[in-house]
Parts: C-alpha cells; structure tokens; sequence
C-alpha cells in the first residue's frame, strides 16, 4: 500500500523531503532503501540523519556493512545498513542483525532484497528512482 510520494528536484530540497519521509513513517523503525547503484540511497540517508540531529559523518557502509551513527546527546540514532555484498540471510544473522532491529534505533537499510526474510514487518519499503533531468521520485510503500 502506498504511504506517500515526494518529488525532489534538487540536492537543496532533500532536507525537505527527509522531513516529510519521517513524518510519513509514522513511528516504523525499519526503512528498506530500495533504487539502482547511484540513485542516492546514502544521500537521502545523510539528509535524514541531518534532520534527526546526527552529528557524525554519514558515509556509504558497503565494506563495513553497518555504520552507527550519534545524536548530539551521544546517543545512537540510526543504524545505516549496505546489504550489497550479503549473500545470504544467514550472514546478516551472524553481524547481530537481530539486535539491531530490536534496538530502537532507526534502521536505513541499502539493498534489502539481500536480506529480505529477515526484514521486520513494520518495514516501510522507499524508492528512489532518479528522472532524466537529475530529481528524484521518492516513493514509500507498506512492506
């Protein structure tokens, strides 16, 4: 079922847009970042931790797999997932992807389809699918 739709013309709207995709969670704790290599995946996932007041660096986890990233209070915030090189359910299970999930935090996941069994049922699945003239199409569906 879809949730929303969010149209981003340019880089300076995305804070906008990363506002308007965590109103539309509606409290859901579990985001499947779904869209081809360089769609911009990690950029949304970078506005939408600036708009929930990260204050590390936010980068694309594909070789550490998972990054962690802080609040001003020092606090995890969000846990940044890059599903790309798993190749089976069974090695998400062995980085702790249980207790990620179970934390609390806001999970970003990238390239979910890899892990898909284990995805929580509250995921809200969001597509980016970049148009010709360089914006975006943000969609956000129920799992």
């Amino acid at each position: 079922m879809r949730i929303m739709e969010i149209l981003v013309k340019n880089e300076s709207e995305l804070p906008r847009a990363a506002g308007e995709l965590l109103a539309a969670l509606g409290g859901r704790r579990h985001v499947a970042l779904v869209g081809r290599m360089g769609a911009g995946k990690t950029t949304l996932t970078s506005a939408v931790c600036r708009v929930l007041g990260v204050t590390d660096d936010v980068s694309s986890p594909t070789f550490s797999i998972i990054n962690e990233y802080h609040g001003a209070d020092g606090g995890v915030a969000v846990y940044h997932f890059d599903f790309y090189r798993i190749e089976t359910p069974e090695e998400a299970l062995d980085l702790g992807l249980d207790d990620y999930f179970d934390s609390g935090a806001l999970c970003l996941m990238e390239w979910p389809a890899n892990v898909g069994p284990l995805l929580p049922d509250d995921t809200a699945v969001v597509r980016i699918e970049p148009d010709d003239d360089g914006s975006r199409r943000i969609t956000i569906d129920e799992i």
